[in-house]
């Protein structure tokens, strides 16, 4: 069965309010990691809330760049259940 974005979307709800790294592609062999706290989830967009020592405060992603590989996520594995 494919993945779908609501299956990503239900994914990453069950994550809310825990640390979370996204890595994501910004350049041919360029990557950018953030991290932060997942604080909300959208239709569309998922909202992360970054650690003090960055020049943002929050950040978007879709879950349409989850499915297509554009960034990753990973969760802190220390606050599952």
């Amino acid at each position: 069965m494919p993945i779908t974005l609501s299956m990503i979307k239900h994914n990453i709800d069950d994550h809310i309010g825990q640390r979370i790294s996204v890595t994501s592609q910004i350049g041919r062999r360029k990557t950018a990691t953030r991290e932060g706290i997942l604080r909300e989830t959208f239709p569309a967009v998922f909202v992360v809330e970054l650690d003090k020592d960055s020049s943002l405060n929050r950040v978007s992603y879709s879950y349409t760049d989850v499915l297509t590989n554009n960034i990753k996520i990973e969760f802190d594995a220390s606050q599952v259940d």
